[in-house]
């Protein structure tokens, strides 16, 4: 490997064909290069979507009511049904799988915001009714205060936890916002609570543009008796998510007289389904990009092999002549196969660098900006390592073929070579 004259001979026809073996090179520089970009951009698509997961429960079940479909019971179809307080007591002790259950309002339902004023500060922000366990669904710090606990729940205490971006809007830089009041839809709300979400991007903004009272108070203060707008709620660990989907359902639809298979009249969302299909597609994502970058790789190599055997039949008088002075058989294999692994290093340790320097560059340009479903397109290094070492072979392997040839080389017959 370190033979001085075998080093020389390699150079030399290096610089005799420096296009031919540019491009023999350029091919296997390529196959690493893209292998790691499409790897690396693989990963970045991974983690945007994912950070629109963060924040909250992988397992988390959200469930709400819908219009029936079918008769049952002397009900006709299309007819509404609300959930009540009794439907939360009835999840709790009959579904033992249930780990966090948290009834849930908001003024105005569905994406709909209400004034929320302090002093000549009027904003509209989305204001929810809450019980403690919702803190274990949807992450969040609090940097000042609490979360509601089930005291303020029991005495129907008027009291508000506040996100940072509210906290912004209705309140000085440097303020002291605990103990100040709020007047929601004309009712006083003492804060007691600042949250930070754990999303990012435009979810983490609207998450903190919102405010959390006690569900009890919000049912007693915005007169909205009994009734409760969706539920969220978290199996035990352990416990398939879809498990307690289905035992919540069937529960619910005996409760509100509903066919048990009109099960459209009970919308759900199961996060830890979707996560699983996200996890599944990005599988299929990262499989799909081995085998085009492998393939792309081997093609690079193939060149290299191709060129190798050129070079052995350009070389045979000269191969002819070294055997008939007695050079060993593995002399001129070692000699072909170190040009080979010489080439496919080189030309691999450079894409590698380009690869990762790239990715590694289109990751500081958006960091802290906005990239949508596209964040850290990041690449492992021990995979990008093991990629050069692959390489390596493939280059080893590659020259194998034209080394055993030119080992096989009768030495007279390559003297009448022209």
């Amino acid at each position: 490997m370190f033979d001085y004259d075998k080093w020389q001979e390699i150079f030399h026809t290096v610089r005799k064909n420096k296009l031919r073996t540019a491009l023999t090179m350029f091919g296997v520089f390529w196959g690493i290069f893209m292998l790691l970009i499409l790897l690396g951009s693989g990963n970045g698509l991974k983690n945007g979507v994912s950070r629109d997961f963060s924040g909250r429960a992988k397992n988390s079940i959200f469930m709400w009511t819908q219009r029936t479909t079918m008769p049952y019971k002397g009900f006709k179809p299309g007819r509404w049904f609300r959930y009540n307080n009794s439907d939360a007591i009835a999840l709790k002790a009959e579904i033992p799988e249930l780990a966090y259950l948290a009834p849930k309002n908001q003024l105005g339902g569905w994406q709909g915001a209400n004034n929320v004023s302090r002093g000549v500060k009027t904003a509209a922000f989305d204001v929810y009714g809450d019980y403690p366990d919702f803190q274990y669904l949807k992450y969040m710090t609090f940097p000042k205060g609490r979360f509601i606990n089930d005291l303020d729940i029991q005495e129907k205490r008027k009291v508000v936890v506040v996100g940072r971006h509210a906290l912004d809007v209705l309140f000085e830089k440097g303020e002291e916002p605990i103990g100040e009041y709020l007047k929601i839809n004309g009712v006083f709300f003492q804060v007691i609570g600042v949250f930070e979400s754990f999303a990012s991007g435009d979810n983490k903004i609207q998450e903190e543009s919102s405010l959390h009272v006690p569900f009890s108070t919000f049912q007693t203060a915005f007169n909205y008796g009994d009734n409760i707008g969706w539920f969220a709620m978290a199996p035990k660990e352990g416990v398939p998510a879809e498990v307690l989907e289905e035992k919540a359902r069937a529960l619910l639809m005996e409760r509100h007289k509903i066919h048990p298979e009109d099960v459209s009249a009970v919308g759900s969302f199961n996060m830890g389904k979707e996560f699983s299909k996200i996890q599944g597609l990005f599988m299929g994502i990262n499989i799909f990009n081995w085998i085009v970058g492998i393939g792309t790789l081997l093609a690079g190599v193939i060149g290299v092999s191709n060129i190798m055997l050129i070079i052995v039949k350009e070389r045979t008088k000269e191969i002819g002549i070294r055997k008939s002075i007695g050079a060993s058989p593995w002399s001129i294999i070692s000699l072909i196969l170190q040009e080979s692994i010489f080439l496919t290093a080189i030309a691999g340790y450079v894409g590698l660098l380009l690869g990762v320097g790239l990715l590694e560059l289109i990751s500081t340009l958006i960091e802290g900006t906005d990239s949508g479903m596209f964040t850290n397109p990041e690449i492992n290094l021990e995979v990008a390592a093991w990629s050069l070492v692959v390489v390596v072979f493939f280059g080893a392997l590659a020259g194998l073929i034209p080394a055993t040839k030119a080992a096989s080389v009768d030495p007279i017959e390559a003297l009448r070579t022209e």
